[in-house]
């Protein structure tokens, strides 16, 4: 791919990591770690069986981060019970040692690089949500995008339940309707936006357009030629 691979740490510590399995069953496993880079960490002995692009959570001493399985060891082979995580958030602190930066991780280069319909940014966006013949649940947007968002909450929603979901861009309070597609157990939502209307797909366009990252100005040589 034309770029060195991201510098893994070979460092065994313990981690405990929990959430759903294959059967929808909630699991909590100590296990321990292989190798850790700044976007990923490949854990052994796990027994729970785990679906690809699963979010789940780790947590390491007192810091804790929301995980997405990238790589599962086959059954009955050398690597059964070894997964490959990429880090949801890997500018947050996590572990107590240094890791090395740059370049890219040869085991989630491929799904680092997907992308998504629409661009997502990082946000702290205020939240409420009605879920039908329930209280309102207050919350927070930690990520946004014109198709959805992740909506921090310790008790998350099952998958595919419809709420209402009211937002708070700048000074507009947004109205929206969405479903929870996707569930991290102890940190939220992904949620997906139903039935946008156009006006409300323009505004959060341009909330979200003066979040996105700009590209770097070209640079410009500052060398004169001679006899000038």
């Amino acid at each position: 791919m034309g770029k060195a691979n991201e510098p893994r740490k070979a460092v065994e510590v313990p981690v405990r990591v929990f959430g759903t399995d294959c059967d929808g069953k909630p699991f909590s496993e100590n296990v321990t770690t292989v190798d850790v880079s700044q976007h990923g960490v490949k854990l052994s002995g796990l027994r729970a069986k785990l679906q690809l692009e699963e979010v789940i959570g780790l947590t390491y001493a007192s810091n804790k981060a929301r995980f997405k399985v990238k790589w599962v060891g086959a059954p009955g082979t050398p690597t059964d019970g070894v997964i490959g995580l990429l880090n949801l958030s890997p500018d947050k602190p996590l572990w107590d040692f240094p890791l090395s930066q740059g370049g890219t991780d040869a085991l989630l280069a491929p799904r680092i690089n997907e992308r998504r319909r629409w661009p997502r940014v990082k946000c702290d966006v205020s939240a409420e949500l009605h879920p039908p013949g329930q209280a309102v649940i207050r919350g927070k947007a930690s990520d946004l995008s014109q198709g959805g968002c992740f909506i921090e909450m310790v008790v998350p929603f099952p998958i595919d339940t419809r709420f209402d979901i009211a937002l708070w861009l700048g000074q507009t309070k947004m109205h929206l309707h969405g479903q929870a597609a996707s569930l991290a157990p102890g940190f939220g939502n992904g949620v997906r936006f139903l039935g946008l209307s156009a006006s409300n797909q323009e505004h959060l366009r341009r909330f979200i357009e003066p979040l996105l990252p700009t590209e770097p100005a070209p640079r410009v040589s500052t060398l004169k030629r001679p006899g000038l």
